[in-house]
Order: structure tokens, then sequence, then C-alpha cells
């Protein structure tokens, strides 16, 4: 898969994708420590406790080569492991959360959503859960609900992520037709991650619907002018070049697009004049 040259749904859903998996790993380190631990501990405990421990640490390495496979791409691998996971100890909350992310990113969202319900009621303070089960819920259109988890995973202390959740809050709160206020959300997380170019691409894509369009064309000349532009990026910046008629620009960028994605759909809108699209 090449990042930045897929459908917006795609992108959005594959730049969060990494920090997704990335959330789990790092939960499952602190686990692997935590089973290490209570092992040392249990020297002279009984023998089902010392079942249990080993049943968990057997869990959480076919659970670490999951979420690896999934980081790159592998999801069939990733379910089998997952799977394999959840036959050792069905009690492992972690697994049915990772289990959740390979059913969303398949596509599967009803299952995705058992899951991740799942993984929620056993862990209900993990703001990992709480932002995966909140994206799902913005993909099924369920806006009011997605907003309340992000809000909740935002109000952890000691949340890392905030930058990944600012931004699933924001897009959310754009497909539900908050313009102002996704707007609000995207430049605080603009304002602890400005390099991630999926953020300044939503934010400018924000600002071009508000009508400030000089403001949009900031950020996204910024996405643009990096490595990471896609058919996307620059059909949205041939867009605003239009609307603060700079006839150079656009064509500068409509060039790129027609030479770099020829066969993409917004190269065929460019061709057509479609500026609409």
């Amino acid at each position: 898969m090449t990042v930045w040259a897929v459908s917006r749904e795609r992108w959005v859903r594959m730049a969060l994708a990494l920090a997704l998996a990335g959330g789990v790993l790092a939960g499952l380190q602190g686990c692997a420590h935590q089973a290490v631990d209570a092992q040392a501990d249990a020297g002279s405990a009984a023998p089902d406790a010392n079942e249990t421990t080993d049943m968990r640490r057997r869990a959480h390495i076919r659970l670490e080569l999951a979420a690896s496979y999934l980081q790159r791409g592998q999801t069939k691998v990733a379910m089998q492991e997952v799977d394999q996971a959840l036959a050792t100890d069905p009690t492992f909350a972690d697994a049915y959360h990772l289990r959740g992310l390979i059913h969303m990113d398949a596509g599967d969202l009803a299952r995705a959503e058992a899951d991740l319900k799942r993984a929620q009621d056993m862990k209900p303070a993990d703001p990992d859960v709480m932002h995966n089960y909140g994206w799902l819920l913005c993909q099924r259109q369920q806006y009011a609900q997605a907003d309340q988890l992000f809000a909740r995973a935002l109000q952890v202390p000691t949340y890392a992520s905030r930058s990944k959740t600012l931004m699933a809050q924001g897009v959310c709160q754009q497909r539900a037709g908050q313009l102002e206020q996704a707007e609000k959300t995207l430049l605080l997380a603009y304002e602890i991650d400005a390099g991630n170019p999926a953020l300044g691409f939503n934010l400018a894509s924000v600002m071009f619907a508000r009508g400030e369009i000089e403001r949009a064309q900031f950020y996204i000349r910024r996405v643009n002018n990096g490595e990471y532009s896609n058919a996307e990026t620059l059909w949205l910046g041939v867009k605003i070049e239009r609307a603060l008629k700079d006839s150079v620009s656009m064509r500068q960028l409509g060039e790129q697009l027609r030479k770099r994605y020829p066969e993409s759909k917004q190269a065929r809108a460019y061709e057509a004049g479609s500026f609409n699209e």
C-alpha cells in the first residue's frame, strides 16, 4: 500500500492505523512486565495461579506477533495469531481490542464493534480502547457517541497519544457537519503534531469548507511542498488556488496531478474542469 495514493477514507484510516496498533503494542509491553512480575512472586503460589500466569504469557506472545503482522499489513496472519491468543486465554482484553482493529481494517464494522465493546467492558478506563471504539462509531455515523469516547480518552492524564485522538475527533466532527468545532479540535492537534500531513490536509479541508481560503492555502501548501503529497492533497490545493484566483499555482498543481496520478479520479476531474468534485 502507498499511504498517500489511496482514497480519503482509506488515507485517514491508515494514517491512524500504525498509531492504533502501536498503542496496543505499548499496552502489551506493560502486560509482559506484569506477567513476569507475577510469575516471580508466585514461587509458593497454588498451581492454578501459576497456570493462569503462564496462560496469559503465552497469549501475550501470540498477540505481540499479531500486532506486528497488522502493522505490516498481513491482516490474515494477524487474525490467526489473535484467535490463537484468545484460544489460549479467553479473558485477554487486549486480544479483543486488536481483533476489533483487524475487523475494522477489513471493513467488518459489526464484528469490530462487538470486539471493541467487549474490550472496553473489560478495560473501561483504557484511552486507546476508547479512541479506537470512538473511531469505529464515527465510521458508523454515530457521531455524538464517538465524540464522547474521544473526550473521555483525552481526559486521561497519562494519555500520550492526544494528537491522534484530537485528529480523529476533528475528522468526526467535520463529518457531522460541525465545521467550527472541527477546526478548533484540529488546530489543537496541529499544535502538538504540526508535521503530520494527514492532519494538515484535514485542517485545510475544514477551512476551505468554511470559506477560510487563505488559511486553508497555508496548511495545504505545507503538505504539497513535502514528500507526502498525493492526488487528494494536490486536488484540494488546485481548488484552493482556483478560489484565490492564482492561476499559475493552480496550473502547477494540476500538472503535478496529471503527471503523477494520471488514472486518479482527481486528475480526471481536473481535465474535465469539474472543480466541485
